[in-house]
């Protein structure tokens, strides 16, 4: 899987490169994916997302993630050389926050909210219990072998 990072933030990004990279790594494993898919990654504060979220999904609040697909239901599959997933924007300072509150390192954090994100991207959802378990179950078997839990 190629990643493409963007960083629209004055904090180091690349960082997290390696790990994303496993994490895509473990997705492929898990899920039977092709090698030829891409997704891009944007690193934003809470200023941007807020208006993301605000002027496209109509929630007027900054979250942590949010992902953009490409493909979804409503769209015919669109083949080419390298099939783009879509593109996850990462909200650092509530992923900061959310390592601190819930006890686990940033590397964890991140690696959730790009598990999570590229989930999405790929077509899982947790709209309902049943999707929520399937959805919470896949994020574990791909992230928990990569970064620990404490």
């Amino acid at each position: 899987m190629i990643i493409t990072f963007i960083n629209r933030t004055n904090q180091p990004a690349e960082i997290y490169r390696p790990l994303f990279e496993a994490i895509a790594a473990s997705a492929e494993t898990v899920l039977g994916l092709t090698r030829d898919l891409e997704i891009s990654v944007t690193f934003v504060r809470s200023r941007t997302i807020h208006s993301i979220n605000r002027d496209y999904r109509g929630i007027d609040r900054p979250t942590d993630v949010i992902s953009f697909a490409v493909q979804d239901d409503d769209m015919p599959l669109i083949e080419e050389e390298t099939k783009d997933l879509g593109d996850l924007f990462i909200n650092i300072d509530y992923a900061r926050r959310q390592a601190r509150e819930y006890g686990h390192s940033e590397a964890r954090e991140y690696g959730f909210l790009f598990t999570h994100g590229l989930l999405h991207c790929l077509g899982y959802d947790h709209m309902t219990a049943e999707e929520e378990k399937e959805m919470f179950s896949l994020q574990e078997k791909i992230l928990d072998p990569l970064v620990s839990r404490s």
